[in-house]
């Protein structure tokens, strides 16, 4: 059988439960699963990618075929070619995130017509967890406890209790 590697794409601002049950699920079905945390310049992200780097590498240890890795800028199916990648993994919590990444799937193709997109749903008490929403919460004050790893848990509350501070 071919290897198989796999990217997991996303900004990770920052890894919910969420993320890290769909990345259990691909390090699962794939050989090696690359999780690509994205730049994106039109986005002000709580954490810099050094940071979302560390920590998705902390909470990924657990899965040996499984790595990290940023990209600044590009396309994504370039990193995929650049990195012998076949597949694109993302998450689906709702059907309104299907039209999105079904028209970002067929683009990516259009660009390297090797690459596959795979959607994987995660559990269903994750289906309506974003990280936009847990940056939210945590930022006012709320318990978040139950939607990040530990590790991501303790990095927000250094995060918020620093900007009050100042």
């Amino acid at each position: 059988m071919p290897f198989k590697r796999a990217i997991y794409p996303g900004t990770f601002d920052p890894i919910t439960n969420g993320h890290l049950d769909v990345i259990e699920r691909a390090a699962k079905i794939f050989d090696e699963v690359i999780v690509v945390v994205a730049v994106n310049s039109q986005k002000q992200p709580l954490f810099s990618a050094d940071e979302r780097y560390e920590m998705i590498d902390l909470v990924t240890e657990a899965y040996p075929n499984v790595r990290v890795d940023v990209l600044i800028d590009g396309l994504l199916a370039n990193f995929a070619r650049e990195n012998d990648a076949h597949v694109i993994v993302r998450g689906l919590r709702q059907v309104t995130d299907f039209e999105y990444e079904f028209q970002i799937s067929l683009m990516n193709r259009n660009l390297y017509p090797e690459i596959t997109t795979v959607f994987l749903m995660p559990n269903e008490k994750y289906t309506y967890l974003a990280s936009s929403i847990v940056r939210e919460v945590a930022g006012l004050g709320g318990d978040v406890s139950n939607f990040v790893p530990k590790t991501v848990l303790e990095r927000l509350n250094e995060k918020f209790s620093l900007k009050k501070d100042h």
